[in-house]
């Protein structure tokens, strides 16, 4: 048993609603651990003190979230060149000496969720369809270019903002028109949502399934609803799907085995867990 009480936690702003403190914590306690994840409240013009504070206060390190992923990167001594290419943070890590380095998991946990979801799924098995160009954008389009797709559609309603992206990933990263969203399917073997259309409280997702192919894996990467009008569409018409609960959790396992040592796995308890404060 760990004697020494390990504190970590998740930045952000608002951060009320995480369902990080609840991952965490159970795996603390699964593993017989001295320690605890809380919920750090951080306004954008007091990160900078924040993020110096973990050394000050003795933590093992904090998560970061909307909004600080990027930001949060200023101020680390080294961040991990798989971050470096994402372009943004989602985890530091005090190392012995007081030095902050910072780490992005958010690709890992992702291609963890496909494959616990689909055991088959391959990345190489053909063109992927990506929507939206924001920080989950990156870091799944790097995720899948590291796990080796031929070709990703990338599509956003600011059309520039896909084109700027695409230039800056590389030439497998095809910016796509926003009206054009709908071909844009044929021969995928996967599609993934990353805007905010169909998460509570927004709009549905705007895009018609008729051209994708059954095979296709559907992923949304949001969890809030477990079921979003684009995954409900792509069930009924036969595509297996995957909500963004299963990334939420796999993102966070590297995280805790830097902090606490100890590789933790997602278990169907911890899911139960989840979907029950979800319903």
């Amino acid at each position: 048993m760990n004697k020494n009480f390990t504190m970590t936690g998740v930045m952000g702003w608002p951060v009320a609603h995480s369902r990080s403190p609840l991952i965490h914590n159970h795996w603390i306690a699964q593993h017989g651990l001295t320690g605890a994840y809380g919920l750090f409240t951080v306004e954008q013009g007091n990160l900078a003190d924040a993020i110096r504070g973990l050394r000050a206060l003795g933590l093992a390190g904090s998560n970061i979230t909307i909004p600080h992923k990027v930001e949060a990167m200023k101020y680390m001594d080294w961040i991990d060149p798989l971050a470096q290419r994402m372009g943004a943070i989602n985890t530091i890590v005090v190392q012995a000496d007081g030095a902050l380095h910072g780490f992005n998991h958010d690709g890992f946990g992702f291609i963890q969720s496909l494959l616990e979801a689909q055991p088959t799924w391959r990345a190489e098995a053909g063109p992927a369809v990506v929507l939206g160009a924001g920080g989950a954008a990156r870091a799944i389009i790097v995720s899948l270019m590291d796990a080796g797709a031929p070709e990703i559609r990338l599509i956003n309603r600011t059309h520039s903002k896909a084109q700027d992206l695409a230039q800056e990933l590389g030439a497998i990263v095809h910016p796509v028109n926003w009206r054009d969203r709908d071909t844009a399917l044929q021969g995928a073997s996967l599609l993934v949502n990353t805007t905010n259309q169909g998460m509570q409280g927004e709009p549905a997702l705007d895009i018609a399934l008729t051209h994708l192919p059954s095979s296709a894996l559907v992923c949304d990467a949001i969890y809030i609803p477990l079921e979003t009008p684009l995954l409900q569409s792509a069930r009924e018409r036969g595509n297996a799907t995957v909500n963004g609960l299963g990334m939420l959790l796999h993102q966070a396992r590297p995280a805790f085995h830097a902090w606490f040592g100890v590789m933790p796995e997602v278990t169907p308890a911890l899911y139960q867990k989840l979907r029950a404060t979800l319903a």
